[in-house]
């Protein structure tokens, strides 16, 4: 009996434990509650090594200083920086001050006037560019990735990244401790030899026993010389290129950069670059001068759970209530925030054009549960979802109006608004957003819509699934 009243006094400890550290987010507490139930210690093991608040840490503290000196540096490094509506062509953002304002006044992150934009739809078209600006390196190399794989094509990076710190150019790379994880030693061992420095991004055995191993650096980021700079969705490795038979073609979205926005790029790879080596880089060089014409406005936005507030879902939560006439999404992983999904719905409900793209072949069988999960509700508004059936679309596309459109490695889910370190352009001029609506319909035409009547008349063990992968969502 003694047995007894201990152990459920300790599984009250840990309820109470669960309750009182996440009273701040409701969704993730039931979650684990959850969890807890069905796995009562292993359950609270989990917990404590994975749900740690990573704001409190003293290093975090450090780091957030350090992102602040950083973006005050970029933003000096090149005084045409201005918020002035008409340089950039954004009068019609007249009309939409709060939005604006919202934007303008992101920490770190200045809307920039003189910049180049170049859109890319899959690897096919990316890794050649890649390649070629990295080619023509003559002063550095800075490579972040979430996933980079020591296949084919990682292999032909590794060899670049060889022979450019061979010949003396500077070659740093970042790669996520998780996402990497699975990446050949000796990978890592012949970059270094050469000349390379390689840091991973909380390695997954330091991260678990430093209770840190839910946040993961999902930002992909390359900067040659401090002129020219990639963001996006692709990662490194063969799948990104129809390597996986089971996904097929991989649709996804990337953009190249020259001009004031690239300082913006910088500046984030700099601040990780600290966090991971403990060396702060911060020359002039840089940031070097260029000579690019104002008129493609480009901002560039980082998150991430170092900081008090969510800048990507931020800028989800104020772009959406601006549409007067669409929200075009494209996501791989659908699970939104209920701030997110209360924006769509009532822009749907209001009669705005609202609509979803998401993967018809999943990568994981478990989110994608969690996905259509969401759905229904939404459709009962008029939020139209479309099944991609061409491959695997992994892009992440946020579309408002002719007013403004996002690029970049945030998918719109719990974990990406979050916990993960995401990286987002939000691009403002005409040319640009026509170019990413036309890859959108081009979309559609590939997907399937997924209609409401049909979709109520799924089995009950698939719905049963849903439910259960709903009740996790907040961790996945």
């Amino acid at each position: 009996m003694i047995w007894i009243i201990a152990a459920l006094v300790l599984f009250i400890v840990q309820i109470l434990t669960i309750l009182i550290g996440g009273f701040r987010n409701p969704s993730k507490t039931v979650a684990w509650l959850a969890i807890l139930f069905v796995f009562p210690l292993i359950g609270f093991v989990m917990y404590y090594f994975l749900a740690s608040e990573y704001r409190k840490r003293r290093k975090v503290r450090k780091r957030r200083a350090w992102h602040t000196g950083i973006g005050k540096q970029a933003v000096k490094a090149r005084p045409s920086v201005e918020r002035v509506l008409e340089f950039g062509g954004m009068e019609e953002w007249r009309d939409e001050p709060r939005l604006y304002a919202l934007l303008g006044n992101m920490p770190g992150a200045p809307i920039t006037l003189c910049n180049e934009i170049s859109i890319y739809i899959d690897a096919h078209e990316t890794y050649p560019a890649m390649l070629k600006a990295m080619e023509q390196a003559k002063d550095h190399i800075h490579f972040e990735f979430y996933t980079v794989r020591s296949d084919r094509i990682g292999t032909a990076f590794k060899e670049l990244l060889i022979r450019k710190a061979r010949e003396g150019v500077e070659v740093r790379c970042i790669f996520d401790g998780i996402g990497s994880y699975a990446l050949d030693g000796a990978y890592v061992k012949e970059l270094r030899e050469a000349g390379a420095e390689v840091y991973f991004f909380l390695p997954a055995a330091i991260a678990f026993f430093d209770k840190r191993i839910n946040y993961r650096n999902h930002r992909k980021i390359i900067v040659v010389d401090g002129t020219v700079g990639f963001l996006g969705g692709i990662n490194i490795g063969d799948e990104y290129l129809g390597g996986n038979p089971k996904l097929g073609y991989w649709r996804d979205t990337h953009l190249a950069l020259r001009g004031d926005s690239v300082y913006s790029l910088q500046q984030v790879f700099l601040n990780d670059w600290r966090f991971v080596s403990g060396s702060a880089v911060a020359e002039s060089r840089y940031f070097p001068e260029h000579s690019t014409a104002p008129g493609k406005p480009v901002q560039v936005i980082a998150s991430g759970p170092d900081a008090y507030s969510d800048a990507i879902l931020e800028m989800y939560f104020g772009a959406i209530p601006a549409a007067k006439k669409r929200v075009y999404v494209t996501t791989p992983y659908f699970i939104p925030d209920p701030s997110i999904s209360m924006g769509l719905r009532t822009a749907a409900a209001s009669g705005i054009d609202v609509r979803v793209i998401f993967p018809e072949q999943a990568d994981s069988r478990l989110v994608h549960y969690a996905s259509l999960s969401y759905m229904e509700e939404l459709m009962h508004a008029g939020v139209r979802f479309y099944a991609y059936r061409a491959g695997f679309i992994h892009a992440k596309v946020l579309l408002i109006d002719d007013l403004m459109a996002s690029v970049g490695t945030a998918n719109v889910d719990m974990r990406s608004f979050f916990s993960n370190f995401e990286l987002n352009a939000v691009l403002f001029d005409q040319e640009t957003i026509k170019r990413i609506e036309s890859d959108f319909l081009q979309d559609l035409k590939n997907s399937t819509e997924i209609k409401l009547e049909r979709f109520e008349r799924r089995s009950c063990w698939q719905k049963g699934m849903e439910a259960a992968a709903h009740l996790l969502s907040p961790l996945l």
